[in-house]
């Protein structure tokens, strides 16, 4: 099969998302936030719907009632964990009250990569294309050793080692990602995005600010150019068309859109950057999609999603 160009889109509208937005307000409010799952079911069933791969949609298969149950066991864990510091208070001992805000913090540290593993598990399991279903193969020690293992290392080197960090966490989460058979690679190097972050800061400073644009761009370009997809006949390489001067136009509009309404402009925001990001990623190679194979497993435990959400964990790393 000939390499060629795929198409990669984004076709939702602000005003059609910002009506889910206001629903799914009303209802969590109404409800006392008990809502929650059926709205985040709700968002991610249009956001999906609007993106398309090769004229064809992504599908979010998750449901509330299975976030819902997850919702439940995240809200019975964290209101356990402001059990034992309002108790610590409430015995009026300032000793125990730092011994368990320390021992919450520790727990807090050792599950994010339970977190991480368990949210891209049911993410995965939950989107297909084209009925093929996307999976996360990962293994939990596995990840669990790497993160604790770099933690430390970023600990001991006073953040330096961070770059490396965050790389390896991407190379190893991205690249147990799984579209059916065909399998996604992400080879960033921790050198290489330690030394991209150190120039933008640089010459963000030198600029007063406005080379931040052009960080940014930078850092997009790393994100999409490392990444791949193959299976055992072809590839597919990413590669990010964005300038500058284009992630300048973006950011700032979303800026004077988020102030000038105060606010209310949010989903206009979300939906003019998938917009973006979705045109200016090319897709070329010479995989033949059609020949994939159903090969992921479903999963429905959706508990560590609604960790990752309650503590406010960005979906990729």
């Amino acid at each position: 099969m000939e390499k060629r160009f795929f198409e990669l889109r984004f076709h939702g509208k602000g005003i059609e998302y910002f009506k889910i937005i206001i629903v799914n307000l009303i209802l969590c409010i109404i409800t006392l936030g008990f809502y929650y799952p059926w709205a985040k079911a709700k968002t991610l069933n249009y956001l999906y719907s609007q993106t398309s791969f090769e004229n064809q949609p992504f599908v979010f298969t998750g449901t509330g009632n299975e976030m819902f149950r997850g919702f439940i066991k995240a809200f019975i864990f964290i209101a356990l964990l402001y059990a034992a510091v309002f108790t610590a208070v409430f015995l009026g001992n300032g000793g125990l009250v730092q011994i368990t805000i320390l021992v919450i913090y520790l727990i807090f540290i050792a599950i994010i990569p339970l977190i991480l593993h368990g949210s891209y598990r049911y993410r995965m399991a939950k989107t297909q294309w084209s009925g093929i279903r996307f999976g996360y193969t990962g293994n939990r020690s596995e990840l669990v050793k790497l993160f604790y293992r770099d933690l430390f290392f970023t600990i001991i080197t006073f953040g330096i080692y961070g770059a490396w960090f965050s790389m390896n966490l991407r190379n190893y989460i991205l690249g147990h990602v799984q579209m059916g058979n065909a399998k996604f690679k992400y080879k960033g190097n921790g050198g290489d995005f330690f030394v991209l972050n150190l120039k933008g800061y640089l010459l963000s400073l030198v600029t007063l600010g406005i080379y931040i644009f052009w960080w940014q761009k930078d850092l997009f370009d790393y994100y999409i150019n490392n990444l791949s997809l193959s299976d055992n006949e072809g590839n597919m390489y990413c590669k990010s068309s964005a300038t500058g001067g284009e992630f300048a136009g973006l950011l700032i509009v979303n800026f004077l859109i988020i102030i000038f309404t105060l606010g209310l402009g949010y989903a206009w925001v979300v939906t003019r950057t998938l917009e973006f990001v979705m045109n200016h990623i090319l897709l070329k190679g010479d995989i033949d999609f059609e020949k994939l194979i159903q090969t992921q497993p479903d999963y429905s435990d959706a508990t560590a999603t609604d960790m990752a959400d309650i503590f406010d964990f960005g979906f990729v790393v």
